[in-house]
């Protein structure tokens, strides 16, 4: 190899790492030779031979093909060479391109876990998280069962989908595309006749315990969060929602395909008037519809609730207000703070029964009659 370098002294002269061109003149299942004009022999071998790119897949003799140096000259003074490094080079090369340019691609999904799916695209591996996918493949799941999540992505073992790729680290090996991005895309024209304030009609699509879903237009779809169904508190959106119930709402974001909605900004802010309805000191009925360890939820009227502190709930140090009041039960309450702005209200049972106390110490004692005193 030395006297052959020396004799080709004009030309470029190798190394370890650079991609070479050459002529296949011998293909078998262990190895492939090439003629590489102007130097010597080069040879590809075992795991060499698996190529990342999928640029190899249809060899035969006399074909130009390229791979990479890894030794100037092994044990039979040939050139070790290699597509695994070349296709590796390729494939990775050729994602940074696809990131750059945000084409939509085709992944087969392979596997899944609980964070998402496995993909391959070509024959590299990648990984398609759950926030990723499109709005109409993101698994639904009541209380967030990862179990249920793990059952639902696994559906998509087998199948095709359309993603763009957003992460590349060849250093890592790291791969990450978005099948949302690649929706998003899609969606875009459509997108494009909304904006925030705009009201629409559509359907329930979904619910989850954090709001609903609705689907709306052409196949666009949005989320309403429980803060955002009524003006009054929300536990469960399922007690005031439920899918394929037809309604309006306002559309209050748009942040590329997340579409925010609101039935409540609909409706007149019951809390501008509550000073109306209610004042500090007044004594009230209501009704517990929560317990909590802080405290008591309190319905004063369909859309009025207020909160009385446990430290509000007795007089006695209480582990848990349940001590006290049960779910369900309608009693009295004094409202000792009003805040419209923040929608909050504060009640106490304490401040009432140190008012009753109070009143039964400071009620005159009445006087003996005649007929008393002389008997």
């Amino acid at each position: 190899m030395h006297d052959l370098l020396n004799s080709n002294e004009g030309a470029k002269v190798p190394k370890v790492g650079d991609l070479i061109e050459g002529t296949i003149i011998a293909l078998g299942k262990r190895e492939i030779k090439l003629d590489i004009p102007g130097f010597t022999t080069g040879v590809i071998r075992g795991r060499e031979l698996f190529d990342e790119s999928g640029d190899y897949s249809d060899l035969a003799v006399g074909k130009k093909v390229t791979a990479t140096v890894l030794e100037l000259e092994n044990e039979n003074g040939e050139l070790e060479l290699s597509f695994r490094h070349a296709g590796h080079q390729k494939a990775w090369g050729s994602l940074e391109e696809l990131k750059q340019s945000g084409v939509v691609i085709d992944v087969k999904v392979v596997d899944a876990n609980k964070g998402g799916l496995m993909v391959k695209l070509g024959q590299i591996d990648g990984f398609l998280p759950v926030s990723q996918l499109a709005v109409e493949h993101y698994p639904r799941v009541e209380g967030g069962d990862k179990s249920r999540i793990l059952e639902l992505l696994k559906q998509f073992i087998g199948e095709t989908l359309q993603a763009k790729v957003i992460t590349v680290n060849e250093e890592n090996g790291k791969l990450i595309v978005s099948e949302r991005a690649a929706w998003e895309e899609k969606q875009k024209d459509k997108l494009d006749k909304y904006q925030v304030g705009d009201i629409i009609e559509g359907k329930i699509s979904g619910v989850v315990d954090f709001g609903c879903f609705v689907e709306f237009g052409e196949g666009l779809e949005g989320l309403v969060h429980i803060s955002e169904l009524a003006w009054q508190r929300i536990d469960n959106p399922r007690e005031v929602v439920k899918v394929g119930q037809m309604v309006k709402a306002k559309i209050i974001n748009i942040d590329g395909s997340k579409i925010s909605l609101s039935f409540r900004r609909l409706i007149d802010d019951p809390w501008k008037s509550v000073s109306d309805r209610y004042k500090v000191d007044d004594i009230v009925k209501g009704k517990v519809i929560k317990l909590n360890p802080f405290g008591v939820f309190v319905e004063l009227d369909p859309e009025i609730h207020g909160l009385c502190h446990i430290s509000e709930v007795s007089d006695k140090t209480l582990k848990d207000p349940s001590e006290i009041v049960k779910i369900g039960e309608t009693r009295e309450f004094k409202i000792i703070s009003m805040d419209p702005k923040e929608h909050r209200l504060g009640l106490s049972i304490k401040a009432l029964t140190q008012e009753k106390s109070a009143d039964k110490e400071t009620k005159p004692v009445s006087a003996p009659d005649k007929e008393t005193l002389t008997d």
